[in-house]
Formats: structure tokens, C-alpha cells, sequence
């Protein structure tokens, strides 16, 4: 593999690892506070459909980010209900988001637009568009540093530039701020944070929030970069492996950007090994398409019985019962 292959799959493997980071850190947020989170996949899909609705209705990329961050907040304060309040199953709880999210987006893109599911393709006004940096045109003709400044650093969406960002942020906010301090208190002792007075319910409220609105861009990156419109189940699984890399990272953000990179890799190595042959054996498409969800299967497999996550995640907090 030269040079030149390596910097357009690291390329490819930015882009396709936006959507993972948005929904890593969501899950990251939901965990934290003391609850599994299995729908991930959900809303990143509902806010795909959110996304690319508003897009095409009003005509602006904005209104489609916009659409996407309320449905992926209400569907997950939806999930928080449930999960908090009623105190339902929460893996059940989260497998029905899902299934709900991936049945309303076809039946009301059918309803709506009469495409199979899909919405309006959407124009460049109604899309985010790459960004070209200064320089780029300079640094095209240089060896090694060029292509790594034209096509890595440079010709990004501001979707890749926020989820690095958001990264950071995370950390900050879970680690060296008041809200990350009880946030993971109320994963791991939730009955300490109400001796203090304060809220568990707000803070997973609150966290809940966050983690819809995450999932929400993660899912308008499909419709208003990727695809140009939202398809039925565009997601194509990506939310799992959002909670698989929460998993695989440990519940770390810096970790967990790592996971979802080597699995943004993994997908962007297989686009490229299409047609591969063996010998005169050409390897079969499904194969090589399956590797990224292979790679996550065989990661989990590893850490099952060491990933240390929140002490209280899964268990319903009930006031006064502890």
C-alpha cells in the first residue's frame, strides 16, 4: 500500500468516524449517569429523518441540524422516562427505541414523500459542504505534507472538526466540572448524590439531554454530508458500534475516540479492498463488507469481564430504598 492510499483511507476513515464519535459521546453521557443505553442506533436514525425532512422543507442545512437535535432529544427524553421514572428494563427499553425509531422513519417517509422511505435529495444550500483551509492549493504540489494537509487536515466538513472538538469537550465536562462530578457520582453511588442534595433524576435527565442532541447531529451527518438525503436505515448499525466502542474505550473519552477511529479504519480498509484477490480466488463482497462488524464483535469478546463501567448502570435508582 503507497503512500498515497494510506492518506485516503486515514481521509475516508475521519469522515466515517464523525457519526461514531457524536453517538460515543452521547452513550458516554447516558452511562455515566447510571444508565445503559442500547438505543443509540435510534435516535442517530430518527435524527437523520429529522434532518433530512427539515433540510428539504426549509431549504437550509441549519434548519436540518436544528431538526435533527430536537428529534434526537425527544426521542431520548422519551427513552428517559421510561428508563428513570416508569424504571422499565432498560436494554428493553433501548431495543424499542430502535425498533420504533427504524418503523417510523419508513412509515412516515412513505406518508410524506411517496420515495420508499426516502426524503427529497437534498441541494449544496441544503447540505454541509467541505471546507477548504488556507494554504491548501499551496501545500497540493509538496511531497508528504501536500496530500496530508489537502486531504486530512484540509476539505473536511465542520462535522469532523466538532467531533475532535466535542472530545475534548467531554473530558472537561465529566472530569473538571461540578456536573461531570455528580454525573458519575450517580453511576456509581447515586444514593451519596441525593444525600447531598442533589437530584438524581435531573442529572440523568440532564444527561439524557445531552445525549440526544449528540445522537441527533451524529444522525444528521448521514442525511446532510454523507447521503445527501435520509434512506431507510441509513444508520446500517453504526449506533452499536458507538456503544461498542463506550464499551471497548472503558468509558473513557480519549479511549473511546480511539475505539471508534480504529473502527472508522476498519470500514474504510474494506471500501478499498473490494475486488480483492487471493490468488485467482477473488474474496466475496460480504466478507469483506462484514470486517468492521467482525472487528467489533472480536474486540468485545476480548474485554468481556474487564471493561470496568459505572457500578449502578442498569439498576433503576428508587428513592430512600438504599
Amino acid at each position: 500500500m503507497d503512500y498515497l492510499t494510506i492518506v485516503f483511507v486515514a481521509a475516508s476513515a475521519l469522515r466515517l468516524a464523525v457519526p461514531l464519535i457524536f453517538a460515543a459521546m452521547g452513550g458516554l453521557f447516558a452511562e455515566k449517569s447510571g444508565v445503559i443505553d442500547i438505543g443509540l442506533e435510534g435516535k442517530m436514525l430518527f435524527g437523520a429523518f429529522a434532518a433530512g425532512a427539515c433540510a428539504a422543507a426549509f431549504g437550509s442545512s441549519v434548519a436540518g441540524l436544528a431538526g435533527a437535535i430536537a428529534a434526537g432529544v425527544l426521542l431520548a427524553l422519551a427513552q428517559a422516562f421510561a428508563s428513570i421514572h416508569l424504571r422499565g428494563n432498560q436494554l428493553v427499553i433501548g431495543i424499542a427505541i430502535n425498533i420504533i425509531a427504524s418503523g417510523l422513519t419508513a412509515f412516515l417517509g412513505i406518508a410524506w414523500y411517496q420515495r420508499g422511505g426516502q426524503t427529497p435529495q437534498l441541494d449544496t444550500a441544503e447540505r454541509f459542504l467541505p471546507i477548504t483551509l488556507p494554504g491548501a492549493e499551496t501545500f497540493s504540489n509538496l511531497p508528504i505534507i501536500g496530500p496530508l494537509y489537502v486531504q486530512i487536515i484540509s476539505g473536511q466538513t465542520i462535522f469532523v472538526y466538532g467531533a475532535f472538538l466535542l472530545v475534548i469537550i467531554t473530558w472537561i465536562v465529566i472530569y473538571r466540572t461540578r456536573f461531570g462530578l455528580r454525573l458519575q457520582a450517580c453511576g456509581d453511588k447515586p444514593e451519596a448524590v441525593d444525600t447531598a442534595g442533589v437530584s438524581v433524576f435531573i442529572t440523568r435527565y440532564l444527561a439524557f439531554t445531552i445525549n440526544g442532541a449528540l445522537c441527533g447531529i451524529g444522525g444528521a451527518y448521514f442525511a446532510l454530508v454523507q447521503g445527501g438525503a435520509f434512506y431507510k436505515d441509513m444508520t446500517a448499525g453504526q449506533g452499536y458500534m458507538a456503544l461498542a466502542a463506550v464499551i471497548f474505550g472503558n468509558w473513557r473519552p480519549g479511549r473511546v475516540l480511539a475505539a471508534c477511529l480504529l473502527f472508522a479504519v476498519a470500514d474504510a480498509a474494506q471500501g478499498r479492498m473490494q475486488g480483492a484477490m487471493i490468488g485467482d480466488f477473488a474474496i466475496p463482497t460480504q466478507i469483506i463488507q462484514a470486517l468492521p462488524y467482525v472487528l467489533t464483535l472480536l474486540l468485545l469478546a476480548g474485554i468481556v469481564g474487564r471493561a470496568e463501567g459505572p457500578l449502578e448502570a442498569g439498576r433503576p435508582y428508587i428513592k430512600g430504598e438504599r
